[in-house]
């Protein structure tokens, strides 16, 4: 056993594996001066847009704003070296933040840590096992409805920082409920700087799509040109020079003896202290040992990374140009940069379509971009983060909400109504139940829902029935099911078969059974045929099977039918047929001589 594992592995060690699995040895011995100048503008523009994101990312998972920023750094320098998608920028997301703060239940950072490391784990082990097929049983109305139903949660949460008020809630319509209860609360100059914000955000990511000069980019002038990249690094850049306006504004109140807003308040300053993430915490008096901490994780432990692969797989379609995405490295890659991030204070991380579009809008050569965004937030974490708390939490949630309101996508109802009304379904069940229960429960539904229509689809197919005449003359029933039989559907087709051959109202009449679409059949579904075959031989009814491939003549023979009798072409068929016809011709010239 111990020969064959290291011949297996021996094999398994080959140059092309390790350029596979270790991307960064593939392209950086063919890194040039102008790929470097590339991810540096793309890097920093990242590390500007995720600085005031990661910020309010903590916010939405319901930790202290630091954790954001410990989020948004390690994970940049590992994906560097195992991602295998240039424009992927792993760190917070705004799926991931809400994922977590559905499941730490007021446990705080220690278990959000924990979240992030077993994720890694599971993330890590499904690259290794292969088992990325499990994303595509998340059909697309399926996320969706998940993705509309996070959005819209996320966007509720934030609702109480732009108006000023002090509650706690996480539920959709608890928040909305507590919302109402307080109202009269609302501060009015949050909700001011708050609704202003937004505004503004929106106005500014329009501001790149203002033309200048024409639109030939050869006929434009320099100026015009230098105009246009101003305009699109000002739209790009909106979230930091929103945050930092506002976080002056207050300082400058500040400074006169007047808060009119409520602040972010103290961030912790420094990098975090690197150390194995916690496997036993103590909350509110209470110890909890790692058993303890993965029992109240429970489901998130697989949902968080599940939909983490998705949210990463899918901005690396979005952004592959045509290319095969090699969905194996990027969960690889994801948990490994999961595990590394636990060790530095993180909570769950992954691709993040937004920032990628920025990256990709940025021209991002290689991965290396995301070294100079880990450099960014290490930077702000040494040098900035006093002047953090004078950010106005209005601005912040004003931040997230003018960015998730994009990932509402009730653009897609019409076209599913107008190609499948049944995607709806899914659809809509997964949206409902994200935003009335939980957003694991709704992922759950709308798969279960979606493994329902397939299973119905496979017990039953459509079945087809004819009636022609061969070339010999012979008037023959042809009846034709569109796929594999299996044990779902054979009752269902021996049925149809059966009815369809009695209808006639004659056994004369032959059946042909066109078996081009069977390519494959299980042992319920031989026995299935077995019965049909000695249906049809008890009442003298011929029963042919035409085009049927040779592996599934043999399970058929397995089960020891009393005749069975096929053909593989249109040749045989008409002489087995015309063998027929003449045989009962004799039979009915026998049965005249003896009238």
């Amino acid at each position: 056993v111990l020969r064959w594992a290291a011949q297996r592995a021996r094999r398994g060690c080959t140059r092309k594996l390790l350029l596979r699995r270790v991307p960064i040895l593939a392209w950086l011995p063919q890194y040039t001066l102008a790929k470097g100048v590339a991810d540096l503008v793309a890097g920093f523009t990242v590390g500007l847009t995720v600085i005031p994101q990661a910020i309010a990312y903590a916010s939405v998972a319901g930790l202290p704003p630091q954790y954001g920023l410990y989020s948004s750094f390690m994970a940049c320098f590992i994906y560097t070296i195992f991602g295998s998608c240039k424009d992927s920028p792993v760190g917070p997301t705004a799926i991931a933040a809400i994922l977590t703060r559905e499941n730490l239940q007021g446990l705080g950072p220690p278990f959000a840590v924990l979240l992030c490391f077993l994720s890694g784990c599971v993330e890590l082990l499904m690259g290794i096992l292969q088992l990325g097929f499990l994303i595509d049983f998340i059909s697309g109305p399926v996320s969706v409805g998940f993705t509309s139903a996070a959005a819209i949660i996320i966007a509720t949460t934030q609702v109480k920082d732009v108006l000023g008020l002090k509650f706690s809630g996480s539920e959709f319509l608890e928040v909305w409920r507590k919302l109402f209860e307080h109202i009269t609360e609302t501060r009015k100059w949050d909700a001011i700087l708050g609704f202003a914000c937004m505004a503004v955000l929106l106005l500014l990511r329009k501001v790149k799509d203002i033309p200048v000069g024409p639109a030939d980019p050869k006929e434009k002038t320099k100026i015009q040109k230098i105009l246009g990249q101003l305009l699109w690094f000002v739209s790009t850049t909106r979230n930091i020079i929103v945050v930092v306006v506002c976080a002056v504004m207050a300082y400058m109140f500040k400074e006169h003896g007047e808060e009119p807003f409520i602040l972010t308040g103290e961030i912790k300053g420094g990098l975090p202290e690197f150390t194995f993430p916690p496997f036993s915490a103590e909350v509110n008096n209470q110890t909890y040992t790692f058993l303890n901490m993965v029992s109240n994780l429970s489901s998130a432990t697989f949902v968080v990374p599940l939909l983490a692969i998705l949210e990463n797989i899918a901005l690396a379609k979005v952004f592959s140009e045509g290319k095969p995405v090699d969905a194996t490295q990027e969960m690889i890659a994801l948990g490994v940069c999961n595990i590394m991030s636990s060790f530095v204070g993180s909570m769950p991380v992954s691709g993040a379509l937004s920032r990628g579009a920025v990256n990709h809008a940025s021209g991002v050569a290689t991965t290396f971009g995301g070294i100079y965004t880990g450099i960014i937030v290490i930077l702000s974490l040494h040098l900035f983060t006093p002047y953090f708390a004078y950010i106005p939490k209005a601005s912040l949630a004003a931040v997230i909400i003018a960015a998730v309101v994009f990932m509402v996508e009730f653009h897609v109802v019409k076209p599913m109504w107008r190609t499948k009304k049944i995607d709806l379904i899914p659809a809509c069940a997964t949206f409902l139940s994200c935003l009335f229960y939980r957003l694991e429960l709704g992922i759950v539904v709308g798969i279960g829902i979606n493994v329902v229509f397939l299973l119905y689809a496979s017990a039953r197919p459509s079945v087809k029935v004819e009636k022609f005449v061969s070339s010999s003359g012979c008037e023959y029933l042809l009846i034709t099911p569109d796929r594999s039989l299996v044990f779902p559907s054979v009752e269902y087709v021996r049925n149809v078969v059966s009815k369809a051959g009695i209808k006639q109202g004659s056994s004369s009449i032959p059946v042909v059974i066109d078996s081009r679409h069977i390519q494959a059949v299980d042992f319920t579904a031989a026995k299935g045929i077995k019965s049909l075959i000695e249906d049809f031989y008890k009442r003298n009814q011929p029963i042919l099977f035409y085009n049927l491939k040779p592996s599934v003549v043999e399970i058929f023979q397995g089960v020891q039918p009393k005749d069975l009798k096929h053909c593989s072409n249109e040749a045989e068929l008409n002489e087995m047929l015309k063998a027929y016809a003449n045989q009962t011709q004799g039979h009915q010239q026998q049965m005249t001589l003896r009238i």
